[in-house]
């Protein structure tokens, strides 16, 4: 199981999750059908990715529904009902701690951790925890998104949005995950700015600042979907970090 979580609110997490869902998903293909058993094996991979909280969510019939949600759960092969991919959904587009508070709810690592179903975790063969915001999201009372990834000691996929000022961002990103007590797995470089410039030269400085493991650089797309995104990771090189 990982935490997926990013430089900036805009960095790329959905995309970069269901990317790496769907790398994991075509290696139990490719490992299925070069098995004893051949292709008919294929699917037997279990990929999870959840977003515990989402502001920004439309109405629906069936309730609030948030897209970077239902991106995880169309790039996931095990199906969970929607309340437990995104028990905590917030209609506007605002801090979450902010929108809770505005329906009388209240926020808290434990909360967080209450609602996950720890149950599929263990049945899925690769599960992502996608974040919301940045590293530091406020809960509201002192508390942070990022408590619930120490209380759980989950290895982190940093996903840094390449842009002006992401050197900064991921540096102090990195920082403080590592001062929580925790491992970067990996990190991915996310080109969310096309008119950046030097992007190779920016890219190389974080190749050497960067401690975890690169993961793959995914280059401005102008089909942003998750199969074309997975073309640029390499998710071999998560094995060792897996929690």
């Amino acid at each position: 199981m990982f935490f997926v979580t990013g430089t900036d609110t805009d960095s790329g997490k959905t995309l970069v999750s269901s990317a790496l869902l769907t790398a994991v998903n075509r290696l139990g293909h490719i490992a299925s059908a070069d098995s004893a058993v051949g292709i008919l094996a294929a699917n037997t991979m279990l990929t999870l990715g959840i977003k515990p909280i989402a502001s920004g969510c439309a109405q629906t019939s069936e309730g609030l529904r948030n897209a970077d949600a239902l991106q995880l759960m169309t790039s996931s092969t095990l199906k969970l009902a929607y309340p437990l991919v995104n028990p905590f959904s917030f209609e506007p587009a605002i801090a979450p701690h902010i929108a809770a508070a505005q329906v009388g709810m209240r926020l808290t690592p434990e909360v967080i951790i209450d609602s996950l179903d720890f149950t599929a975790f263990s049945q899925a063969d690769f599960c992502l925890i996608e974040g919301a915001g940045g590293w530091r999201l406020p809960l509201g009372e002192g508390r942070y998104l990022s408590e619930v990834v120490q209380k759980l000691e989950l290895p982190v996929i940093l996903v840094v949005g390449m842009k002006l000022g992401c050197l900064n961002h991921a540096l102090l990103t990195q920082e403080a995950i590592l001062a929580d007590g925790l491992t970067i797995a990996g990190w991915v470089a996310n080109r969310v700015d096309p008119e950046m410039s030097m992007f190779d030269e920016n890219l190389v400085s974080l190749k050497g600042m960067m401690s975890a493991p690169f993961l793959g650089s995914i280059p401005f797309l102008t089909e942003p979907s998750a199969e074309n995104a997975a073309d640029h990771l390499d998710v071999s090189l998560l094995h060792d970090n897996a929690h």
